[in-house]
């Protein structure tokens, strides 16, 4: 495998009433004449940018044997599997590979029952469940959830989701998985928890701002949906919402820098890491190759030094201080590469 040190360059939206210091609070954005903020119009201008006495390493690591885009990432026991997705002729794969960092090779394991693209994974326990998802044939989307028993190499069927949806995102707390946004149109703010150990699901109240290709987190018991975008790949936002399970209640956060859907993000640290994207166009690729990270503790953002590959239509996974993105594509729409990269965070 081959590392890279490269310097971590953080940035800070500040406020008219701010100071430009390291690590600042993002500028919330004003309200609009309903109340609600808007969360594009904080992103307007430009950060300012300041260096940090820091460093990040992004490692390359073996490629996939079977590159995909839009598929599932999530660890367990100290593997990182990909799962799902796009193949390269278009079609939607049911291969399931796992990464081992230890031997940085993949092997295939149990593939899904079904083919999906733009599923979701989650972990908790011994088992990954993988959350609907969309299919070649039939139904726009499927309701379906699925759980991997590595030890016995196999998937078992789960109670399903009270709707179908795929390009969604997934978090858990305390035990449970949220499953939050995705398409199609109509399905774009439903939410809702599956509880594991009962194998059943309750809807919850919706999220406020509508879309599909985001990605989400869990910080200090709180769920966190961020990016994504609203209909096609022009309707990309940088909104940040926090869902609180105690309260039932969401609440807008500052939002992204940058505005961007077909993302992934992984929690290290305390922080939400968010990662590329698709819908640039400051870029002929239409990628995103930025990555920021969230810190729940001040409600601020922090830029950091761009991915080595840019790619949309990826997942994350965190092991110890590394994420690891494999897969994805690297031009907007359908574009697949084999790369496999980690982030040290430092």
């Amino acid at each position: 495998m081959r590392a890279v040190t490269v310097g971590i360059v953080l940035a800070a939206v500040v406020g008219a009433a701010s100071s430009l210091l390291f690590g600042a609070r993002l500028a919330h954005a004003p309200e609009d004449s309903g109340g609600a903020r808007n969360p594009l119009t904080a992103v307007g201008r430009q950060p300012e940018v300041v260096q940090a006495p820091t460093s990040a390493l992004w490692v390359d690591l073996a490629q996939q044997r079977v590159p995909r885009q839009e598929m599932a990432v999530a660890e367990l026991g100290g593997r990182i599997y990909a799962i799902g997705g796009f193949n390269p002729d278009g079609s939607s794969a049911n291969t399931v590979e796992a990464y081992d960092p230890a031997t940085d090779s993949w092997a295939t394991v149990a593939p899904l029952p079904i083919a999906l693209n733009h599923p979701a994974a989650a972990t908790v326990g011994d088992h990954v469940y993988v959350i609907g998802g969309h299919p070649d044939q039939g139904a726009e989307a499927v309701d379906t959830v699925y759980a991997y028993d590595a030890g016995a190499d196999r998937w078992v069927p789960r109670a399903r989701m009270p709707t179908a949806r795929g390009a969604l995102a997934v978090a858990v707390a305390d035990g449970k998985i949220y499953a939050m946004g995705g398409s199609p149109d109509r399905r774009e703010r439903d939410f809702a928890v599956y509880d594991p150990d009962a194998d059943a699901w309750t809807p919850l109240p919706a999220m406020p701002t509508p879309r599909n290709h985001l990605a989400a987190g869990a910080l200090n018991g709180k769920i966190y949906a961020v990016g994504g975008r609203s209909g096609d790949i022009g309707g990309i936002t940088a909104a940040l919402e926090e869902y609180d399970p105690g309260a039932r209640a969401w609440t807008a956060k500052a939002p992204m820098p940058t505005a961007r859907g077909g993302i992934a993000a992984a929690v290290v640290g305390g922080s939400l890491y968010v990662f590329g994207g698709e819908g640039n166009r400051n870029n002929p690729t239409g990628v995103f190759d930025e990555v920021e990270a969230y810190d729940p503790a001040t409600d601020s953002w922090l830029r950091l030094a761009p991915m080595g590959a840019p790619r949309h239509g990826i997942g994350a996974a965190a092991l110890e201080n590394r994420i690891y993105i494999p897969g994805g594509a690297s031009v907007e729409g359908f574009g697949v590469t084999p790369v496999n990269q980690a982030l040290d965070v430092q």
